[in-house]
């Protein structure tokens, strides 16, 4: 697109709410790692959400949906399109019976608690899952024997052509860390999770625990997206990166955290090329002795 009608989309979106350019993106995941978006976009609702995205469809801008930024690796060149990001508008969670129901911009970590604190049980395992909830429903996150299917009632989506549909877990083909969301073109405005009624003291002691095991493993006292590769079928990915002799490997910034090999972090001024350098010689390594392809978990946005 020529940069008259980049112009002219900054101009209409400026109009219609707000928007920010250049917006560097490492201070929008938990990476820290990440150049400019040529966009960036918070609508407040789904009106405007559709507004945007009819907008960029109708002037052919690639565009993307942000959460939490918390299983994503972006370029350092950036984001030659327009990050939507589904922010506060997007981020209420309220309890209707035995349903916590909540939207893509809220953290799943804040929707556990909402549903303890109603003594409702089933959402312990995503107390410590530091995403939101659109990309944990698109990934069907999960964590310690839990995934958001095994709750999930239902999802709200923004079709192609801009209109609300609710469609239930079970249309949404759920697997490990996959759905259809993606390539049917939603996307996720809210969702409801249907829960069980337990005792408060017990689902705190549960998510307690959980925490506890998570600062005991992982390396959360460095930036990362979590889990950098999908569990291959019949392995655990962190065993075989430490068993391939990957244990507190770096290039640049970027480490295989000698705490969980599963995790790549950022020592403080790793670049998003030597996040994707490190993962390819892992990959290529772990392939090379154990023969097991590893596929990775964290999306890339951008040019590498």
């Amino acid at each position: 697109m020529s940069g008259e009608s980049y112009e002219a989309f900054c101009r209409v979106l400026k109009e219609e709410g707000q928007v920010l350019e250049q917006e560097r993106m490492n201070s929008h995941t938990t990476f820290r790692i990440g150049g400019p978006a040529r966009y960036f976009l918070s609508p407040e609702n789904s009106r405007e959400l559709a507004e945007a995205l009819a907008l960029c469809r109708e002037r052919d801008i690639p565009w993307f949906i942000l959460g939490n930024g918390s299983n994503l690796l972006v370029s350092d060149r950036g984001y030659q399109g327009a990050v939507i990001s589904m922010g506060r508008g997007f981020s209420r969670i309220r309890r209707e019976g035995n349903q916590i129901i909540a939207g893509a911009g809220a953290l799943l970590s804040s929707i556990a608690r909402k549903a303890w604190e109603g003594g409702l049980t089933g959402l312990e395992f995503a107390a410590g899952i530091p995403g939101s909830l659109g990309g944990g429903v698109v990934m069907n996150a999960g964590a310690y024997g839990g995934e958001l299917k095994d709750v999930l009632s239902y999802v709200q989506v923004l079709t192609e052509e801009g209109q609300i549909e609710k469609m239930p877990s079970a249309q949404l083909e759920l697997g490990y860390r996959t759905s259809n969301i993606l390539s049917r073109g939603y996307v996720v405005l809210e969702a409801g999770f249907s829960l069980r009624e337990g005792k408060k003291e017990e689902i705190l002691a549960q998510m307690e625990e959980l925490a506890a095991r998570r600062r005991a493993k992982q390396p959360l006292e460095y930036p990362s997206a979590g889990s950098t590769f999908k569990r291959p079928a019949g392995y655990f990915a962190g065993k075989l990166i430490q068993d391939a002799g990957f244990s507190g490997f770096q290039v640049g910034g970027a480490q295989v955290s000698p705490k969980h090999c599963g995790f790549v972090v950022n020592t403080g001024n790793a670049s998003g090329a030597d996040v994707s350098l490190l993962c390819a010689q892992v990959a290529a390594g772990v392939k090379e002795k154990f023969g097991v392809e590893l596929e990775l978990e964290v999306k890339k946005l951008g040019v590498f």
